[in-house]
């Protein structure tokens, strides 16, 4: 009998995480998978990447637009209330055996809490993990509302354990953005410069930098301080815009006051392929992203972390931790590109997740006992 999936996806980024486990759920004999699309997928300032979903040929279930705007914590809190109420009348029509989730955005929130009503099981990847802002919270509550965990590391995975988890419904099975990274055929340099109109010759940073709710006030004079500390550098920097959380139309508007400056390239969005091109060939990467803190280990490019998004997550040995401050940004950034690239290697997995989360979703009893979530102690 075919096990039924349904994988929520909000924004360009966990979609990109997910895409290669995606496609081989859908490829596999015995599942079948559709994607459920909201949040800011559904949006034309971010990117409308929706279609990526369509161009991928996975099936969507459904679309649920939500408000993007304004960017603050009341129009995230809203969204989450919207999504519950919307997932729960896709999710009663359809009927999936499990609901799929990946890390600690407000849609996964709402998936689990739909789902758990409607005892359909959930799955969640990337549970157990620390970062400290609202994203930890959120993360957690997730992974408390789950049946099944599929983490990144064993660190992750004793959390959970110790969180009351049963040892027996986690797993470890790496994280799936590290599958295929060191396998593909990666655009050169000099093709990743050519395509942001940079000089090969010169130092290029990529910046990826979001806001963090408990800081959205600041969360503009914060991005304005990455990006000139950047250029003061010499560096060429490539700046990605960010999400949709609160404070984000503050740190859009100090990117594109700097827009016309010959050492920035601004882009609101670039598939995912792009993505890691530019974290393969660039320099540094500065910001505060997870694809800092997780992926770019798999290419030995350095990283410069700046303030408390990522603070509690594990390192690889690429990662620089630094305060807002540009002096300090500077210098970390100057430092990495003197000492250069590392060796490759990476604690978050080996880039045979997606296998391990098939066989799982695959094989896995979804029974009573599954279902009965209680804490272990």
């Amino acid at each position: 009998m075919t096990r039924r999936i349904v994988y929520i996806s909000g924004t360009r980024a966990d979609f990109g995480l997910m895409r290669g486990t995606l496609t081989a759920i859908h490829a596999e004999p015995g599942l079948s998978l559709s994607v459920l699309v909201t949040g800011m997928h559904l949006s034309p300032t971010h990117g409308d990447t929706v279609r990526e979903i369509e161009a991928s040929g996975l099936p969507i279930v459904a679309q649920v637009p939500v408000a993007t705007t304004p960017a603050n914590g009341a129009t995230m809190a809203r969204a989450i209330s919207s999504m519950i109420a919307a997932f729960t009348d896709v999710l009663e029509v359809r009927r999936p055996d499990l609901v799929l989730l990946l890390g600690d955005r407000g849609e996964m929130l709402a998936g689990a809490v739909a789902a758990l009503h409607l005892n359909i099981a959930v799955a969640h990847i990337h549970g157990g993990e620390r970062s400290g802002t609202v994203d930890e919270p959120i993360r957690h509550a997730v992974s408390k509302l789950s049946h099944l965990h599929l983490t990144a590391t064993v660190e992750a995975r004793d959390r959970l354990v110790r969180m009351g988890e049963h040892a027996a419904n986690v797993h470890v099975t790496g994280a799936p953005g590290l599958d295929g990274l060191a396998d593909a055929d990666r655009q050169s340099r000099f093709e990743v410069a050519a395509c942001h109109g940079f000089d090969p010759d010169r130092p290029i940073a990529l910046m990826v930098y979001h806001p963090v709710l408990q800081e959205a006030a600041t969360a503009g004079g914060q991005a304005g301080t990455i990006l000139d500390a950047a250029l003061a550098t010499g560096a060429q920097v490539l700046a990605l815009m960010p999400n949709a959380d609160a404070g984000s139309d503050d740190v859009r508007a100090q990117l594109e006051a700097r827009r016309d400056h010959e050492d920035v390239a601004l882009v609101t969005h670039l598939r995912r392929d792009d993505f890691l091109d530019a974290m393969a060939r660039a320099d540094v990467i500065v910001g505060n992203s997870s694809a800092g803190i997780i992926e770019a280990a798999s290419f030995g490019t350095p990283v410069v972390n700046i303030g408390t998004r990522q603070n509690l997550r594990e390192r690889n040995a690429n990662v620089i931790d630094v305060p807002i401050d540009a002096r300090a940004i500077g210098a970390a950034i100057t430092t990495a590109l003197a000492a250069g690239r590392l060796t490759p290697a990476n604690i978050y997995g080996d880039g045979q997740a997606a296998r391990r989360i098939v066989a799982l979703l695959r094989d896995i009893p979804l029974n009573a006992r599954l279902m009965a979530k209680a804490n272990a102690n």
